[in-house]
């Protein structure tokens, strides 16, 4: 072969001399500076004519095409799988390595008629043998598979066992099973928690076997076939996968018909699943293919595009579905888990997919990420129009708090529970370009939710101008406007909203408590206080009359003030021994007044109906709902 490949070099360099030289002078310039170059290529041995070519270098060549059709015909042909003899592969590598060095040897000459021949022989060899390494390279991906099960591996080394996706409870999350040769799983699936796991899917034999092949396929220009072998066996691990997270393959129109409750549901075992993708899958896929692709860099990125690609789009579809679906405000708190769960990923979405062929993928993650955040802001708004168009139906019995309260309140407490995402959120909706006063001011998210609480406020206000009594009207406002500040002080909000904010609205409670007490008890405080009617003959009968107009008025207003509400245990207390304060002084003033009338004073106990105990008795019994059996209730 030796003698071979120098007949096959000459005549090459007799092909280049005569391709570039116009002449028979310039083709003997360029052979003598081939012969300087090197001793192989002697004027002796050049001497020939270069328009006259060597039969021997093209016997040279039919006979190396023969020779290689002979051995690598008996390798495509054959009945058993040829990897599992190594003596056999390795011999059919190197018959393959010399095919493609004779073709790329002797392409430079395929212009001669005799030289082109053979190399379509050889072609069409080199074809039969890529279907045979092609199978073979399918072969030992599906054998190495079944051989070797997950093997879970720490960035230490270490390994664990097998892991498992199955597992009975999907709120166990991935479980391990036991690796001592027997079809045992441990009772209880333990969640992963660290995420620092490679999942070894092929024996290292097994690589070194495939990486020898995919050198082989590249340099023979298919690429593209072992590429595409590769990666449809490896999708199917991946989708194996995500059927044992229990993640269905929805479309968007799926998605979007689902019932909320199956949706909630999904969208667990979608943010188990893309953690386990993103930090475990993939990257251990990313391993994978660099090692079986090793040095061939295109190929390798190629090949994990393909294999991920599916499963990706699978995630980021489902991720799209959610975000384009209703924006029902009880979603929130499941997009927002969404939301988060994107944006925690974009790190291994940066690194795992950081190649040319990935790059589609990385940007579709981040128009999605951010379509969530569009779909949050939008919820926003959705409560903002819930909030203003929420009817006025009836009064609330009592004065009570009104179910919009409740709901408003209780849902921001618990959004701001995500105060940072949503901040994020809002922020990134803001104008570029603020204004002095929005520089000035504080965040977006602030901005929005003392937006909420005006709107709330304003329908709360249209609320109370359905209660005929201005007494109750204040005592309407000021239980919804003390279980406003209250939930505001002990939550996030307080953060948000400031110091000042509170302060504000407790002045405002406070003042809803004296509208109340001066449109409840100035009437019966006229009737207390003196007049000149004192001096006249008959004001035994005058006082006698206001005491009477006292008693009505008194046990009017205590009838029905009984039923009326003050949720608040501490504001019902104050309210009661501010009107307490009202009322006595003035109250034991008059009855002493009475005392000094004679007519009167001579049978106090029956003029004189209520003492002072009396008084502030029937005041405590104010204020407790339903003829008095709500006093001990607490809102919430």
């Amino acid at each position: 072969m030796a003698e071979n490949g120098e007949e096959k070099w000459l005549a090459v360099a007799r092909h280049i001399a005569k391709t570039l030289g116009r002449n028979d002078t310039m083709a003997d310039d360029i052979l003598q500076i081939f012969s300087n170059f090197d001793g192989r290529f002697s004027r002796e041995k050049l001497s020939e004519k270069v328009g006259e070519e060597d039969p021997r270098a093209y016997a040279a060549l039919e006979q190396t095409i023969k020779a290689l059709e002979r051995q690598i015909s008996q390798y495509v042909t054959a009945d058993q799988p040829i990897w599992v003899d190594s003596a056999d592969s390795s011999s059919f590598l190197d018959a393959i390595d010399e095919l493609i060095a004779t073709v790329r040897d002797w392409t430079p000459m395929a212009g001669d008629k005799t030289v082109g021949a053979c190399l379509i022989r050889a072609e069409d060899l080199m074809q039969q043998a890529m279907f045979r390494v092609e199978d073979e390279f399918r072969l030992l991906m599906e054998r190495g598979g079944e051989s070797l099960e997950l093997s879970r591996t720490y960035g230490n080394g270490e390994s664990t066992g097998n892991l498992s996706f199955d597992s009975e409870d999907e709120d166990e999350g991935v479980g391990i099973s036991c690796d001592n040769g027997e079809d045992q799983q441990i009772p209880t699936a333990r969640p992963i928690t660290d995420y620092d796991i490679v999942i070894d899917a092929l024996p290292s034999g097994t690589i070194n076997d495939l990486h020898e092949i995919a050198k082989r396929m590249v340099a023979a220009r298919f690429g593209k076939e072992c590429s595409h072998v590769y990666s449809s066996c490896r999708r199917e691990f991946l989708e194996e996968s995500f059927s044992r997270l229990r993640l269905q393959k929805l479309s968007i129109e799926e998605v979007q018909k689902m019932a909320w409750q199956d949706l909630e549901d999904e969208i667990e075992r979608w943010i188990k699943a893309a953690n386990v993708a993103l930090r475990i899958l993939f990257p251990s896929e990313r391993r994978l293919c660099d090692r079986v692709f090793f040095g061939l860099a295109s190929a390798a990125d190629l090949s994990f595009m393909e294999v991920c690609r599916g499963s990706t789009i699978q995630l980021l579809n489902f991720a799209d579905a959610v975000a384009i679906g209703s924006r029902s405000p009880e979603r929130l708190f499941k997009i927002l888990d969404v939301f988060e769960t994107l944006r925690d990923l974009m790190p291994e979405f940066e690194s795992v997919f950081s190649d040319q062929y990935c790059l589609f993928l990385r940007n579709e993650a981040i128009t999605i990420w951010k379509r969530l955040g569009e779909a949050i802001r939008g919820i926003f708004m959705e409560l903002e129009n819930l909030i203003s168009r929420d009817p006025a139906k009836g009064p609330v019995p009592g004065g009570g708090l009104h179910p919009i309260t409740r709901y408003v309140m209780n849902y921001l407490r618990a959004a701001c529970r995500s105060r940072q995402t949503l901040e994020q959120v809002f922020e990134e909706s803001a104008s570029p370009l603020p204004s002095k006063d929005d520089r000035d001011s504080s965040s977006s998210l602030s901005v929005q939710m003392a937006w909420i609480m005006e709107l709330l406020e304003s329908n709360l206000e249209a609320k109370s101008k359905i209660y005929k009594d201005p007494a109750l009207c204040s005592v309407f406002m000021m239980n919804n406007g003390q279980y406003i500040v209250q939930k505001v002080k002990d939550s996030e909000l307080g953060l948000l909203l400031g110091e000042e904010w509170v302060r504000k609205h407790n002045a405002k409670v406070r003042q809803h408590l004296m509208n109340y007490q001066r449109s409840s008890w100035n009437k019966v405080l006229g009737v207390l206080k003196p007049d000149n009617s004192s001096l006249a003959p008959n004001v035994a009968a005058r006082l006698k009359e206001k005491l009477k107009l006292f008693n009505q008025y008194f046990e009017e207003i205590c009838k029905s003030q009984s039923m009326w509400v003050i949720f608040d245990e501490q504001l019902r207390e104050q309210l009661r021994i501010s009107v307490t304060k009202l009322l006595l002084p003035p109250y034991e003033s008059f009855v002493g007044r009475c005392q000094n009338v004679p007519e009167i004073g001579r049978n106090v106990e029956r003029n004189i109906k209520y003492g002072s105990e009396d008084i502030e008795a029937r005041i405590n019994n104010l204020f407790r709902g339903s003829g008095g059996s709500a006093g001990g209730r607490k809102s919430r």
